[in-house]
């Protein structure tokens, strides 16, 4: 109290002169039309900058659910262009009947929506980490995508955490199609360039053409058919002779990739264990 006292006594003359400066700015605006009009002016000007500030940054601080949500809705677009494509023609005439053979295709897929912590595109046996895991409901060997294409194959998991194995590692060998035929391959990665993978094993009888789609085949509990890969570049033959081996352009920049979504199909614990039992038989 005795310093406010001090300080009150010590600087009395600016603090009534700045009083009497604001008693005479109200009065000014208050009973002059034109400064009350400019006064005004000013004020919205200043309180609408402001506003516009606050929602910039409030958009800004929710871009990550906005590009979580981008992610999940291309993904299902995705799926319901290529549903389209395969009954436009024989279900022409029913649409019902089309709608439902589109709901059935997505039904029983759930994306988990992460985001990636760590991730490396310039070794061969690139790895990735994203913040989903076990509680999250991933398991391994889960499909991982984005919106634009395949990611990778969950390897890993922790109860908050899992490690991803991308397209771009050795190890990953995923199967793909060429759109809108019946020739399928091994999508593998050469360790070359992380924007282009490779598919073998395509029929040295089958038709295709540079710039034609890859996606996947639909050949394994991991994802779905018909979720775009890439686009083939450049047709080589394959080092036997017997077939083709194509370099595809990924549709993914993984040096650039911070969303993905894990897919989570049903039944896929289920096949995967038949599977495995079935080569464990035929094994022994």
């Amino acid at each position: 109290m005795r310093a406010l006292l001090d300080f009150l006594v010590k600087y009395y003359h600016w603090l009534i002169f700045i009083a009497l400066e604001g008693i005479s700015l109200v009065l000014l605006f208050q009973f002059n039309h034109y400064q009350n009009s400019v006064w005004l002016t000013t004020a919205n000007t200043v309180v609408g900058r402001i506003n516009d500030w606050e929602q910039q940054a409030l958009r800004y601080m929710t871009l990550g659910e906005v590009n979580e949500a981008l992610t999940q809705r291309n993904l299902l677009l995705e799926q319901n262009n290529r549903a389209l494509a395969q009954h436009i023609n024989e279900l022409s005439h029913d649409s019902t009947r089309s709608e439902r053979l589109q709901a059935d295709r997505l039904e029983g897929i759930k994306l988990i929506p992460a985001r990636i912590t760590t991730n490396s595109v310039m070794r061969r046996d690139n790895l990735m980490t994203i913040n989903v895991g076990e509680a999250d409901g991933v398991l391994p060997e889960m499909g991982v995508v984005s919106g634009t294409g395949i990611v990778g194959i969950v390897f890993m998991t922790s109860p908050h955490y899992s490690i991803v194995l991308p397209l771009l590692n050795s190890r990953s060998n995923i199967s793909c199609r060429l759109r809108g035929t019946k020739y399928f391959g091994s999508l593998k990665w050469d360790g070359a360039h992380p924007l282009y993978a490779i598919l073998d094993d395509i029929p040295r009888h089958a038709r295709f053409k540079i710039g034609d789609i890859v996606e996947t085949s639909g050949f394994s509990s991991v994802f779905p058919a018909g979720l775009f890969v890439g686009k083939v570049k450049t047709i080589e033959n394959s080092d036997d002779g017997l077939s083709y081996k194509l370099r595809v352009q990924l549709s993914i920049d993984f040096a650039r990739l911070q969303d993905v979504c894990v897919v989570a199909q049903k039944f896929q614990a289920e096949i995967k264990d038949l599977e495995q039992r079935a080569d464990s038989l035929m094994n022994q």
